[in-house]
């Protein structure tokens, strides 16, 4: 086992440097400076003060509350999907099509469509938005970004995505090709923030290998990353290299990005008082979108599946053949921090009940939330007659490094199967963890 140590720890060393470089070296150019939209101290523009409110106030919230200074006047474009509310939990949509000096001409629909019901992956062609008539660009469809048409007549694009905090989760990268697109053609790009509803104070799991780089995976960050979307946005902006574009085309890029207000790093999504509205088919609730941080990468082409039937996308776990007490026994002998696994009641898609194995958060401080999912690779191996991981064709491998986006951890696991050494790839993450996260600092827009 020396030499892969040894290995690591080069790869370790050179990763380490180049995300140090990568975040730590905002541009000294003359840059086109980012605007962080701010809420006077008092304002006539209203809101309605109701102690039903959600005290947490989203970028949407933050820009009408200024009367829609960032937008009025302009032409627009609007990226965004079912999640992207207010806090009353109107649509985004309709908030600006109420604006009268706001001209809504086009919308732009991400990865799961304009209503949020195309599944996984699937793509999907343009489209017009029926109650208003205003044509839908598919991001994810012949194309990823917007093109010079699409864009031709905008002065801004508006942005309102409601992301997951997970690398993998393509929202993220749907702004930022769309941010690209914006800066080549000329047009400003405006950030309405959300809340990442992990928090901001958890980096964890591999950081994202270039070769990996994706528009699975657009950021070079841990896998969970601990920024919400409109400090990805500002990252992307300040540090070269981010984007796939010229420097000279970052450098012109116009950002604005309108701040949350009463969000903390400390608050998870169920602090906010927010609604959760479904992100995605698979992300129903608040528990799916903390537990596809924590499985998700553990079900990449492992033989692991998700859920107990029907019930607990991303919570609930099994593996074929294998009984809820076989599960539990191997995952407890892991002695993952934070975690506890519980046996729960299920319906199949056959309508019939099941019992399958849930994994439980018991302490959030303690918990690493990707850890599970590199023992659930190693457990597949030991479970499996032929190391799975071993005989993955080359487009299996290539689905499973942009996902988890470790080549050192994808060679170790296809070599040594169940044999892997699990705590030093967490150790040497754990600390590229912390170096990320005082790097990345810079782009906080909270504390």
């Amino acid at each position: 086992m020396r030499r892969p140590l040894v290995q690591l720890s080069l790869v370790s060393l050179a990763c380490l440097a180049a995300l140090a470089l990568l975040l730590g070296c905002g541009s000294k150019s003359k840059d086109q400076a980012i605007r962080i939209a701010t809420v006077p101290t008092a304002t006539t523009a209203a809101l309605p003060r109701s102690s039903s409110l959600p005290p947490v106030l989203l970028g949407i919230d933050v820009l009408e509350e200024r009367g829609f200074a960032p937008v009025k006047g302009k032409v627009i474009g609007l990226l965004t999907h079912p999640a992207g509310v207010n806090r009353r939990g109107e649509r985004t949509l309709d908030v600006l099509r109420r604006v009268p000096s706001v001209k809504l001409v086009a919308l732009f629909a991400p990865e799961h469509g304009f209503d949020g019901e195309i599944k996984a992956g699937d793509n999907f062609g343009d489209s017009r938005h029926a109650p208003t008539g205003l044509p839908i660009y598919s991001l994810h469809g012949k194309n990823r970004k917007p093109t010079k048409e699409q864009l031709k007549g905008l002065d801004a694009m508006v942005i309102d995505l409601q992301d997951i905090g997970s690398r993998s989760y393509t929202f993220v990268s749907a702004m930022r090709w769309t941010m690209e697109a914006c800066f080549e053609n000329n047009v400003e790009v405006i950030v309405l923030d959300r809340p990442n509803p992990l928090g901001g104070l958890k980096a964890d799991g591999p950081p994202l290998d270039p070769e990996w780089t994706s528009y699975v995976g657009a950021f070079r960050v841990p896998y969970v990353h601990g920024l919400t979307i409109g400090e990805l946005a500002r990252l992307a902006k300040e540090a070269p290299g981010v984007m796939a574009v010229s420097e000279k085309v970052r450098a012109r890029g116009r950002l604005t990005i309108v701040p949350m207000r009463g969000w903390r790093r400390a608050m998870l999504w169920p602090d906010t008082g927010l609604r959760w509205v479904t992100t995605s088919p698979n992300i129903p609730t608040y528990e799916a979108a903390v537990g596809y941080a924590m499985v998700g990468l553990g079900c990449q082409n492992s033989g692991w599946t998700w859920g107990i039937g029907r019930d607990y996308p991303f919570r609930g776990i099994g593996f074929p053949r294998k009984k809820p007490d076989e599960i539990i026994a191997a995952l407890e002998a892991c002695k993952i921090p934070g975690l506890r696994f519980v046996k729960k009641n299920g319906t199949g898609s056959d309508g019939k009940p099941l019992t399958g194995v849930y994994v439980e958060i018991s302490d959030w401080a303690q918990l690493r939330p990707t850890e599970i999912s590199f023992h659930m690779h190693r457990i597949a191996a030991s479970w499996q007659r032929l190391n799975p991981f071993a005989t993955l064709t080359t487009s299996e491998q290539r689905t499973f490094n942009i996902h988890v986006g470790s080549t050192a951890w994808y060679s170790a696991l296809a070599r040594y199967g169940s044999r892997v050494n699990v705590d030093t790839f967490i150790s040497n993450w754990s600390s590229r963890a912390k170096l990320y996260q005082d790097s990345s600092k810079r782009y906080w827009l909270y504390q």
